[in-house]
This record gives structure tokens, C-alpha cells and sequence, in this order.
């Protein structure tokens, strides 16, 4: 995310004063529920579904988890990057490849 998307976000929290609600439960309970709004998109159709809408609701989640990476002090780079390798561990190329199999089914 740049630096004045982040800026915008951090500024919208403190212009209302709202860190103080921003407890580390509540962001995740917000990203559940802004993940589940999301889903709500395509719940009938995976083909016919509002654009603008998912980018609402998509953006909506991706606030939270700014506000979530704050609160804990975590740097996105570094924990998308750690879980990566991780990822990467669990499914290598070589069995993971077309495969939508669980890393303990490969």
C-alpha cells in the first residue's frame, strides 16, 4: 500500500477518535465481517456479480487490516514475506503444480 493510501487510513481513524475501539479483537471480528460482506458478492453467481461492489467491500477489508497491522505494530512486507516462505515449504512446485490438494495430501 503507498504511503499516502496508509496516511489517508490512519488520518480517517484519528480525525474521529477512533483507535480507542480499535482493539486487536474488534479489527479481527471487522475483517470477518467485511470478509463475509465480500463473499455475500458472489453468493448466488461466481460469474454475475457488482464490480463496484466487491471493490467496496474489498477495500473495506483491506482498511481493517491496515488498522490491524498498526494496533500490533507488524509490518506487511515482513509478515506476508514470512508466511510466503512458509507457503512455499508446504507446496513446493514440483507436487504443488495444478494441484488444489492440501500440503498434507501431496
Amino acid at each position: 500500500m503507498k504511503k499516502e493510501t496508509i496516511d489517508r487510513i490512519r488520518n480517517f481513524t484519528t480525525d474521529r477518535d477512533w483507535d480507542k475501539f480499535h482493539s486487536p479483537a474488534n479489527l479481527a471480528k471487522s475483517i470477518s465481517i467485511e470478509a463475509n460482506e465480500l463473499l455475500e458478492c458472489f453468493q448466488w453467481s461466481d460469474e454475475d456479480y457488482d464490480l463496484e461492489h466487491v471493490k467496496e467491500e474489498l477495500a473495506d477489508v483491506l482498511v481493517y487490516c491496515r488498522n490491524m497491522l498498526d494496533k500490533l505494530g507488524l509490518d506487511e512486507d515482513e509478515i506476508v514475506n514470512s508466511k510466503m516462505a512458509k507457503n512455499e515449504a508446504k507446496y513446493p512446485v514440483d507436487k504443488a503444480k495444478e494441484s488444489s490438494k492440501k500440503y498434507t495430501e501431496l
